[in-house]
């Protein structure tokens, strides 16, 4: 292991990010009464470009009078590569309450983009005197995002979170795929007969945890596109779990119970966690790097994985 050592992300719970578009406040109030840690509230994909100004100027009113109690309050704006991104950093910045707590950039590809909205960002916090720093969410959503994805990761203190856009990343890749995550019909192998689909978007994902995890930032995954599909949400939230994801987009309502419970650490899965504690701490008091828990061996790594299912456990309940 290198001798810096891996920071660690923020601590905030990120279980499930509900999305919204700005275009319908109505649906405002009902969001922050959910159980989604994180709101987005969306200026780019979901928004017409007929309905951009009105969006804009529906999320700045909410920000300060909707009550958002304790959850992650974001708003994604709109891409670098449209007339609108600029007016939205602006406007938020110079005309939104301090509630707001992040900015969601869409499409990254690479650390400038980052350098851009940071320097806006910078600017109009020292003109307005705004002490609460505004902290970043990317989305990973282009073949040069992937490419460039470590530099991205490392690109501004203020980088909290990254996620994969899977709809806009595969047509970027070049996917053969209208699938917006999930297991694909024709991504499969053949054993004894039998087809075994895999997961398409795993390397992708992979390759985010890695640099977040190098970086201090909390890796999310995207969308899953068919929202009557509960089983696929389920299925595709453990697999990202499992990679070492902190949570996932919801962009229906009734996804949020599911990413959360995905993402809660069971009670067995804590109960065990703390049983491997004592156990080692048992086993150091003993002299001894390494025991033996429920017939299979744990050491100093064991401590460390441990660790985390609580430390999750324990930050979800606070």
């Amino acid at each position: 292991m290198s001798f810096r050592i891996q920071p660690s992300p923020p601590a905030r719970p990120n279980r499930c990010q509900l999305f919204g578009p700005g275009s319908r406040p109505a649906i405002f109030e009902k969001m922050a009464a959910s159980a989604a840690d994180v709101i987005n509230l969306d200026l780019e994909d979901s928004v017409a470009p007929s309905d951009k100004d009105s969006a804009r100027a529906n999320i700045i009113a909410s920000i300060s009078d909707i009550d958002w109690g304790n959850k992650t309050l974001s708003v994604r704006i709109n891409g670098l590569d449209t007339p609108f991104w600029y007016r939205d950093v602006v406007d938020l910045m110079e005309q939104a309450g301090d509630r707001l707590d992040q900015i969601m950039i869409p499409k990254v590809g690479c650390a400038a983009d980052i350098y851009a909205v940071d320097a806006l960002v910078s600017a109009i916090e020292a003109a307005k005197g705004r002490t609460k720093k505004i902290t970043f969410e990317v989305i990973i959503e282009s073949a040069a995002g992937i490419a460039h994805v470590e530099e991205i990761a490392a690109s501004s203190p203020r980088l909290a979170a990254m996620s994969l856009g899977a709809a806009d990343f595969a047509a970027s890749m070049g996917m053969a795929t209208t699938g917006i995550g999930g297991t694909q019909e024709n991504y499969y192998m053949i054993r004894e007969g039998q087809k075994h689909w895999s997961d398409p978007w795993h390397w992708a994902q992979a390759a985010i945890v890695a640099a977040c995890r190098t970086h201090g930032v909390l890796p999310v995954d995207g969308p899953f596109g068919d929202f009557s599909d509960d089983d696929g949400f389920r299925a595709q939230a453990r697999r990202s779990a499992t990679l070492g994801m902190v949570g996932k987009w919801a962009i229906h309502p009734k996804q949020v119970a599911i990413a959360n419970e995905v993402f809660t650490p069971s009670d067995e899965a804590v109960t065990e966690a703390r049983e491997i504690l004592a156990a080692m701490e048992e086993a150091k008091s003993k002299g001894e790097g390494a025991t033996v828990y429920k017939g299979r061996l744990v050491d100093i790594a064991s401590i460390k994985q441990a660790e985390v299912i609580v430390r999750q456990s324990e930050m979800i309940a606070g």
